[in-house]
């Protein structure tokens, strides 16, 4: 990708959304329906593989979220540091973690005015990337 904007910046990973997550919840469904045809014999190791897919589920999802986390609060700290830069200031208080990650595209001509308004007419993290004149790619997200 070259370039990003509004409409391509949502990054789609084929090995986690299609593979990892669509998988999971493959197994899930596929072992919750072992379980319910399953023999009075075979109740124990059918449950076991339940168990066992729901936490697989689990563990894809959040290994997804704790990544996404911990990119916010990259995102959170590099942010302040370029208002900093521009301002000798930090970043107000005001800003939700939301309008700071859709402040993050924005360019340093337009950064610190888009603050201001995303402040003062409390813009979704939406509404403040669709503002964007000019886009700043992020090209390392997770």
């Amino acid at each position: 990708m070259k370039n990003q904007n509004f409409s391509n910046h949502s990054r789609f990973v084929p090995g986690y959304h299609f593979f990892a997550l669509l998988g999971s919840l493959i197994l899930v469904i596929g072992s919750i329906v072992n379980l319910v045809k399953t023999s009075h014999e075979g109740l124990y190791s059918a449950s076991l593989i339940t168990f066992g897919s729901v936490i697989l589920l689990f563990t894809t999802f959040y290994a997804r979220i704790f990544a996404l986390k911990a990119q916010d609060r990259v995102i959170r700290a590099e942010e302040n540091f370029r208002y900093f830069l521009l301002t000798k200031e930090t970043l107000p208080k005001e800003l939700t973690i939301r309008q700071i990650i859709g402040l993050r595209f924005a360019s340093d001509e337009e950064f610190l005015s888009l603050v201001e308004r995303a402040i003062k007419e409390k813009l979704s993290e939406k509404e403040i990337k669709k503002s964007i004149k000019t886009w700043r790619g992020d090209f390392y997200r997770v």
